[in-house]
């Protein structure tokens, strides 16, 4: 050991397993999938595919170092539907799912203040950062494990979809729909973790150049 060098990086206060089974997922198909589905007689699974995750954090009232992180969960359901008379047609829309947890992520005081190089523009320092906790979700595509057809009225509960999300449709989310429905049944495996920036003193050997 040659000396001891201080390192800046990121340290896990908390962090959960969540493996659960999402039972009856509404998915709010295109207009064209919506169609089609008027006329099938039966639909089979075929992919689900994550688009995003969207996650917000904030502090635990009366509870110091506690945060509870709210997670939303954007999918792309893709499934096969049987048409009398015709070849399988393939139906797509969207499906989401909501996930709160409460973690520990200490009590940060301290104001932290940086500046960031930016090639053409004024060279200025970021404005004050929040002291929360990082929260970061690891998650996997999830299992698509089943598919029904539902003939009831439900209300719509799908809130503003981002820019981004509609980007992945080639046709318009048909949200108003009162005629079938469609809800799947999803796998869902993610680890949610809590994290803060922190100093480290470790014991250095040599500094290396990368070898070609």
């Amino acid at each position: 050991i040659k000396e001891a060098v201080c390192t800046h990086t990121k340290k896990v206060y908390d962090s959960v397993k969540d493996k659960e089974c999402l039972r009856d997922v509404r998915v709010y198909l295109t207009r064209s999938s919506q169609e089609r589905l008027e006329q099938s007689s039966c639909v089979k699974p075929r992919k689900a595919e994550l688009l995003w995750v969207y996650i917000d954090v904030e502090p635990v009232p009366f509870n110091c170092g506690f945060y509870t992180v709210d997670v939303r969960y954007f999918y792309k359901i893709t499934a096969e539907a049987t048409i009398p008379g015709c070849r399988p047609a393939e139906i797509c829309g969207l499906a989401t799912h909501e996930k709160r947890t409460v973690l520990f992520g200490s009590e940060g005081n301290v104001r932290i203040f940086s500046s960031k190089y930016v090639p053409d523009a004024m060279d200025t320092q970021t404005f004050e950062k929040t002291n929360l906790p990082i929260a970061v979700v690891e998650v996997v595509d999830p299992v698509f494990l089943g598919a029904k057809v539902v003939e009831q009225c439900c209300p719509c509960d799908l809130t503003d979809i981002p820019e981004r999300i509609c980007t992945c449709f080639d046709d318009e989310i048909d949200r108003c729909s009162d005629g079938r429905k469609l809800y799947v049944t999803l796998g869902q495996f993610a680890i949610i973790k809590l994290e803060r920036d922190i100093q480290l003193l470790m014991p250095c050997l040599l500094y290396t150049s990368p070898s070609p």
